[in-house]
């Protein structure tokens, strides 16, 4: 399985490594004065995916993982941390080092016109600076951070649009770019006046967490893949049969979906065929374990290109449609 499965995104999925060196909590580069420094600007980082500083009070970024990230974005003088991916924020971690999390998640078609307001909202009147990330920080938060500056009225609209190119967002997330093409200061009055609840996690549905926990088990299937199909060096616990299993485990798991059979039949035909090629793909990689040969490995790489072309005509037909257009292209799956 390639870089692109999360298969579908059913209206929204909710489901983007470098170094952040920081020597005092100023988050600006230290080479330059405050008055020289032009945003948006790529920061160098250490434990943070792909971080972009913005404005003085946000930086977008991916998702920061473990003690050591945390940390950094403490260093960073970072007080609130904000999550537009569908995975379950690490509350524990963030609060070891005085962080707040709020859980603001959204698609790659688009950003919702209500979201829109709340991610405002909250860069204009939470604690900052304010770290906004999704998980690889290229696609959903330099859009979530462009256009909530832009609406907050922290940034000219026409810098939108260069926060995404900066951060490396594709050009098949067409619904991101829209937003943030559209983008425009909201009424400080309208601000003001909404009511928000920040929550730390918020729910979402079963399919698009599904969809989250296939992007992450694909990222170990192709670390694996990277070491030509074997346990990574630096990954000793990457068992390559056992993560093909899992990921088997994830289709079938969605296949059971109370609703699935009220979706597209091509929707349905992608996630059985992915099942399956999963299931060979664990076969091979046992037989691989034990007797590598040139066969088993053309086998296997046919294999995981079915799995990614599976994922990718997803993808192009449901997950990356734009919000404006998900009502003609997605059929009934809008009404969902």
């Amino acid at each position: 399985m390639a870089k692109h499965c999360h298969i579908l995104l059913i209206l929204v999925i909710f489901a983007g490594c470098s170094k952040i060196e920081v020597a005092t909590q100023d988050p600006k580069p230290a080479s330059q004065s405050p008055s020289s420094v032009s945003y948006p600007v790529k920061l160098t980082s250490v434990h943070l995916p792909n971080p972009i500083r913005i404005h003085d009070r946000v930086i977008s970024g991916g998702l920061p993982t473990g003690d050591a990230a945390f940390e950094e974005l403490s260093r960073l003088g970072v007080k609130t941390v904000i999550s537009v991916d569908g995975m379950t924020p690490d509350l524990a971690t963030a609060s070891k080092y005085g962080l707040r999390y709020v859980h603001l998640p959204h698609g790659y078609n688009g950003i919702p016109t209500q979201r829109v307001k709340e991610l405002a909202k909250a860069v204009r009147e939470l604690d900052g600076p304010i770290y906004i990330h999704c998980h690889h920080g290229k696609h959903r938060s330099p859009a979530a951070a462009s256009v909530a500056c832009v609406s907050a009225g922290l940034i000219p609209p026409n810098q939108a649009v260069s926060i995404l190119k900066l951060a490396g967002t594709s050009t098949n997330y067409r619904g991101l770019f829209q937003a943030a093409e559209a983008a425009r200061p909201m009424d400080a009055q309208e601000l003001d006046q909404l009511m928000v609840e920040f929550l730390a996690i918020q729910e979402i549905p079963a399919l698009a967490e599904a969809m989250v926990h296939l992007e992450h088990a694909d990222e170990k299937l192709q670390l694996i893949a990277t070491a030509g199909w074997k346990t990574p060096e630096d990954h000793a616990d990457l068992e390559p049969a056992h993560e093909a299993l899992l990921v088997r485990e994830l289709f079938t798991e969605l296949l059971r979906t109370k609703d699935i059979e009220k979706y597209p039949d091509d929707f349905q035909e992608w996630l059985r065929d992915s099942e399956s090629a999963a299931v060979e793909l664990e076969a091979e990689l046992r037989s691989w374990q034990t007797k590598p040969d040139a066969t088993l490995l053309h086998k296997i790489e046919q294999l995981s290109a079915r799995l990614s072309a599976n994922c990718k005509a997803c993808h192009v037909k449901y997950r990356d449609v734009p919000l404006n257009l998900a009502s003609r292209e997605l059929g009934p799956l809008t009404k969902r």
